[in-house]
């Protein structure tokens, strides 16, 4: 009785630790992921080069923290200068999203979506070619912008502060976003787009400022996922951003791509699993992931949340 008893309880503490990593990886898809589901939402682009402008806004941090006046008061200040490197992250992201949605995908808007799918591609695979030059091609160390500060226990595993912010500033900003798209003037404009542009457009929205807005919200949510992801995987490379893109973009198909509740539900979901699957299934987790994906659109093409739209013809 007494051994069944430890082992149930054993049992819950690894649920509990499993749980808990989850959560924080499910956060970091979640962020990425609304970026793919908000630019698909309003353009109908799955924004392939979404996953390494979070690989570029890593590299922002690394460059501002490690080469320039940051780096002399980071001993002295530290939360300002964390605060001062994330803010020129996502000012960085901002910028590369907005730009590469004027010079490569709005003289597209109009073409079929397999030229802006491919141009997707092309930018890329042009980001990671251009970090790379920059850069190199071998890994770096990410600076430490959060101290691995212990705060409670379950079981045997530490819970420390990474995992608590990452949880916490994730879920403030899906709400924020939620918010933002329901309440204010232009949330509702770009829910307008997203319902027929032509009508949008006859009544007074401009449908490219809607649309390069979109793009700075994802590219700023995809700077603060980078900043997290790095500060936990600790070091960068310039792939960093194919493969937790790639997972997000499977939690945005997973929960309903366009939704907003639905790519932070699919986040939450595959960062989950995974974490519980690594500790099953070892090397075979991404392969694992990718068959969540094959099993939705087999099952239900449109997502947790989507719902079955009929095309006219």
């Amino acid at each position: 009785m007494s051994g069944g008893g430890i082992l149930r309880g054993n049992d819950m503490q690894l649920f509990l630790q499993n749980l808990i990593g989850g959560l924080q990886m499910g956060s970091i898809y979640a962020l990425i992921a609304l970026g793919y589901t908000m630019v698909y939402g309003i353009v109908k682009l799955i924004n392939f080069a979404h996953g390494d402008i979070m690989m570029v806004g890593s590299y922002a941090v690394f460059w501002i923290g490690t080469t320039t006046f940051i780096a002399a008061f980071g001993s002295t200040s530290p939360l300002l200068a964390a605060l001062c490197m994330v803010l020129f992250a996502v000012l960085f992201c901002v910028t590369l999203g907005v730009l590469i949605d004027r010079v490569a995908y709005k003289p597209l808007r109009n073409a079929p979506r397999i030229s802006a799918l491919i141009t997707a591609i092309g930018i890329s695979l042009a980001l990671q070619i251009i970090v790379q030059l920059l850069f190199g091609s071998g890994q770096i160390k990410f600076p430490t912008l959060v101290p691995p500060i212990p705060l409670f226990k379950v079981g045997r595993k530490s819970v420390v502060l990474l995992e608590l912010l990452t949880l916490v500033i994730s879920l403030g900003l899906m709400v924020g976003l939620q918010l933002f798209v329901k309440k204010t003037r232009m949330g509702k404009a770009m829910r307008a787009v997203s319902e027929d542009k032509g009508a949008a457009q006859l009544m007074g929205i401009n449908i490219n400022h809607t649309i390069s807005i979109t793009f700075a919200i994802g590219s700023a949510l995809a700077a603060i996922g980078a900043v997290f992801y790095a500060q936990k995987v600790i070091y960068i490379r310039p792939f960093l951003g194919a493969m937790p893109g790639l997972k997000a973009f499977v939690a945005a198909v997973l929960g309903g791509i366009g939704i907003i509740p639905g790519a932070v539900l699919g986040g939450f979901i595959i960062g989950i699993a995974e974490t519980y699957m690594k500790y099953y299934a070892g090397e075979y987790v991404d392969a694992m992931v990718f068959g969540i994906l094959i099993l939705v659109l087999l099952v239900k093409p449109s997502g947790l949340m989507g719902k079955k739209t009929r095309e006219k013809v």
